[in-house]
């Protein structure tokens, strides 16, 4: 069995508090609806579109904020995660004429949070569509245990590895996602499965970890 010490990357996942103040502000304003066509996503919407709870095309705090905590987040973490998320994404996601505060996640300009210091997985060129080659990259250049998981130090050291030292400021953005998914998705002896993995590109790993969340509850 793997050692579950206190990773760094698990240990990144304490992001810097946001004020309550803003997070209830933000909770309290109405939006647009915008058109989404789910068949023709991208990987980069798919992976987001789980936190659209009524799936109208943007992203609220509330639904950011309720799709951690379905995922198994406390609700402390999923406060400030929400906020940082929204304060990060929702003006540089946000069409010029969307309705102020430009606080929401507007899905079909989800390609514009793309950040560097990533797999690769991801095509960062426009389309953000998955990228089989460089998925299979992931497990043939870090997973050393098993073939087909990863463990806590090799995601550290795929992360530091993909770090682009032209771009310092896309640094952290892996850390907390990568971090997350570890500390969510790992089993019991602290392997990240390749499947998980894989479901982290198209969003089906959050409702995996959500119907896992439910079955824990039903079993108190």
């Amino acid at each position: 069995m793997l050692s579950q010490r206190r990773s760094p990357v698990v240990a990144s996942l304490q992001l810097p508090p946001v004020t309550t103040l803003l997070f209830i502000w933000v909770l309290s304003w109405g939006h647009a609806t915008a058109d989404t066509d789910i068949a023709n996503m991208t990987a980069l919407q798919k992976h987001v579109s789980f936190f659209d709870g009524n799936k109208d095309g943007i992203i609220t705090p509330t639904e950011t904020f309720e799709g951690f905590v379905a995922i198994g987040c406390d609700a402390a973490y999923s406060r400030d995660s929400a906020s940082s998320v929204h304060a990060a994404l929702g003006p540089i996601t946000s069409p010029v004429d969307a309705p102020l505060p430009h606080i929401n996640i507007h899905i079909d300009l989800i390609h514009r949070a793309m950040h560097g210091s990533d797999t690769g997985a991801l095509d960062a060129k426009g389309s953000c569509r998955f990228v089989p080659r460089k998925f299979e990259e992931i497990f043939r250049k870090n997973a050393k245990v098993r073939p087909d998981a990863l463990t806590s130090s090799e995601v550290e050291e795929m992360i530091l590895a993909n770090r682009d030292p032209l771009d310092p400021r896309s640094w952290s953005a892996p850390v907390n996602e990568w971090g997350l998914t570890y500390k969510l998705a790992s089993d019991k002896d602290g392997f990240l499965h390749k499947d998980s993995v894989r479901g982290i590109y198209d969003g089906s790993v959050f409702v995996k970890l959500e119907e896992k969340r439910r079955s824990l509850r039903s079993e108190v």
